[in-house]
């Protein structure tokens, strides 16, 4: 079986290393953004535009902002002349609603569809360690398996229709921000009451307080004032955003959600665009 041409759509932090993720496992790679060629992997083709990626692809790998550029890429994809691509996979955190939305556009243009939300940070991606939890209906999953799989070699389908891998994305992000937030608070404490932040976190690390900001992001973005972990408060805030708006949507509990809504719509809104980690300085406050 010839393997399929594969077009990604946006070069940012994650779509760059995903990208190149797939040209490593062999993958011919035709690549688009609107910022132009410079993060597109070696050993790439770099599309004038989307019309040509629509043209070439198979398969279409989208790693986009939100859910409103998702919705605009994949129109102008299914509206293409001369279009070739039978298959859209979408990497990006877009909410529920937006995946809807796209399926009903794309079915209608007779393009499947498959939500494939991802979480590990960059490096996760370029380990090939990062989780890809993805849904879509039987024909769907199985005609884009191999690009999932090209992608990293952490994949779990979690659903046979689009938006269930958002509805995972959205919780896990959630969870993500608010151990985020509260371990910052709680690090702050004690660092204001006389502990060694690194003494603080591998203690943290063998107790019950441990979780993905003390085991991951304290080390090796805060400890090492390095803030560098790739992901944008304003990215976070959006997840956090669309995830209250879900939760809202379903009448499930959100007392807690608000709260980290809260503090991460302050944070995005003083701090716009910096690294997600350096919210410890901004709960920590001045000395």
């Amino acid at each position: 079986m010839t393997s399929p041409t594969v077009g990604f759509v946006g070069l940012g932090n994650m779509g760059a290393a995903l990208a190149d993720n797939l040209v490593r496992y062999g993958f011919d790679v035709v690549a688009f953004d609107v910022a132009g060629p410079d993060r597109a992997p070696e050993r790439s083709r770099f599309a004038a535009d989307l019309a040509e990626v629509a043209r070439e692809a198979d398969i279409v790998v989208f790693s986009l902002p939100d859910g409103t550029v998702s919705e605009k890429v994949a129109s102008e994809v299914a509206g293409a002349a001369d279009r070739r691509v039978a298959h859209i996979i979408d990497t990006s955190t877009i909410g529920v609603a937006a995946a809807g939305r796209i399926t009903e556009l794309l079915t209608a243009a007779g393009i499947g569809y498959v939500d494939a939300p991802v979480s590990g940070g960059v490096a996760g991606a370029r380990a090939r360690k990062l989780a890809v939890m993805y849904a879509g209906t039987d024909d769907a999953v199985e005609a884009v398996y191999s690009v999932l799989a090209g992608l990293s070699d952490k994949i779990r389908r979690v659903g046979d229709r689009a938006g269930l891998g958002q509805a995972l994305k959205l919780a896990n992000n959630f969870l993500s921000a608010t151990a985020l937030a509260a371990t910052s608070e709680a690090v702050a404490f004690g660092v204001r009451a006389g502990l060694d932040m690194k003494t603080m976190i591998e203690v943290l690390n063998t107790s019950s307080g441990r979780s993905a900001a003390t085991d991951d992001k304290f080390p090796n973005d805060v400890l090492t004032g390095r803030y560098g972990s790739g992901f944008a408060n304003t990215l976070m805030a959006k997840d956090v955003r669309l995830y209250l708006a879900e939760v809202r949507e379903a009448a499930t509990p959100d007392t807690v959600g608000a709260t980290t809504e809260d503090i991460w719509k302050r944070f995005a809104e003083a701090e716009p665009g910096v690294d997600f980690t350096r919210i410890y300085p901004f709960i920590e406050g001045p000395a």
